[in-house]
């Protein structure tokens, strides 16, 4: 008990310094970045009275970090007074701060479009699954042969391809010519079809090597010879003993892809018009300088990385009883 209590503290801590450390370089980056949000967002035909008090509405007129630099003073400690302190104060209240633009509660805009993203996610990690699985298995039981040759090919194809090349090419030919599904939006259920094809493409091309590697391997133990030795068919071998072992390292990579499938939604979310966080973080928060929007959306993005990292981290336990010994 004391043991998985230390365990459980040391991931906590650890999980707590790596928001931190992601919150802080992204604030430190905006920042430095050039520009003024008050110019950008209330335009070049701004009064400067207009632009002052914009400041002074939402901080900016202070100091952005502890230390600020200054040409003649050189660096000078600001205190408490500045708006790193105050946007950590206000998020250990569950205070995301207000949005530059809008007005508004971050975490209002947030909760607003952070189910569509996970929905696409989870979509596209099925289309992965769903895809890489079947192929995969067929691949790694069938070693050197065309079939594994085709599966090879899929594979070096679906990781060469980026998301905005497999995304356009999808609603050129499923949208402009076929008419099956609408170009860009997600008002309806089928709308999520082309962003998770496009999304878990990628993803389904390194689980079919994954799943292909792991299958060999596999194959090649005593279990599976006394399997086949007891007159098992071929197909319970492959499906009931070789793929639960197998699955072992590919859940890992699930794991690991999840945070790659967020950044991915992105890009994904600006092609199709995707109404979720990922969108919400490029054209509200990063294009309109909007420091408290890119601020909570990449807070949210890293506590969902680090939450599916611990649930695969169970899950692999559930799989493979010798790390609870351990």
């Amino acid at each position: 008990m004391k043991h998985r209590l230390v365990n459980f503290t040391r991931q906590l801590a650890l999980m707590l310094l790596v928001i931190w450390t992601v919150v802080s370089l992204v604030t430190l980056l905006i920042e430095i970045v050039p520009g003024d949000p008050a110019t950008v967002i209330l335009g070049e035909t701004a009064t400067r009275e207009q632009i002052e008090n914009f400041r002074i509405k939402h901080g900016l007129d202070r100091p952005a970090f502890f230390f600020s630099y200054g040409s003649e003073k050189g660096f000078v400690w600001n205190g408490a007074d500045n708006r790193y302190a105050d946007y950590w104060i206000g998020l250990l209240h569950g205070d995301l701060g207000n949005s530059f633009r809008t007005d508004r509660p971050v975490r209002d805009m947030i909760f607003e479009r952070y189910p569509s993203t996970i929905k696409l996610a989870i979509a596209a990690m099925l289309v992965a699954i769903g895809i890489a699985l079947p192929l995969g298995v067929l691949a790694g039981s069938r070693k050197n042969t065309l079939v594994d040759n085709a599966a090879s090919f899929f594979a070096l194809l679906g990781i060469s391809l980026p998301t905005f090349v497999i995304g356009p090419f999808l609603v050129y030919l499923f949208a402009v010519k076929l008419g099956w599904f609408s170009p860009t939006g997600s008002l309806y259920p089928e709308d999520i079809v082309l962003p998770a094809v496009t999304l878990g493409a990628a993803l389904s091309a390194i689980l079919t090597r994954m799943i292909r590697s792991s299958v060999i391997e596999e194959l090649g133990e005593d279990y599976v010879r006394t399997a086949r030795a007891k007159g098992v068919s071929e197909r319970m071998v492959l499906y009931k003993h070789v793929l639960k072992n197998g699955l072992i390292p590919v859940v890992t990579i699930l794991g690991l892809q999840l945070g790659v499938l967020l950044a991915g939604a992105i890009i994904t979310e600006k092609i199709f018009n995707w109404q979720g966080l990922g969108l919400l973080l490029l054209e509200d928060g990063i294009g309109k300088r909007d420091y408290r929007l890119v601020q909570g959306c990449v807070l949210v993005i890293s506590i969902t990385f680090i939450v599916a990292n611990s649930l695969t981290d169970f899950v692999y336990r559930k799989l493979d009883p010798r790390i609870r010994l351990s």
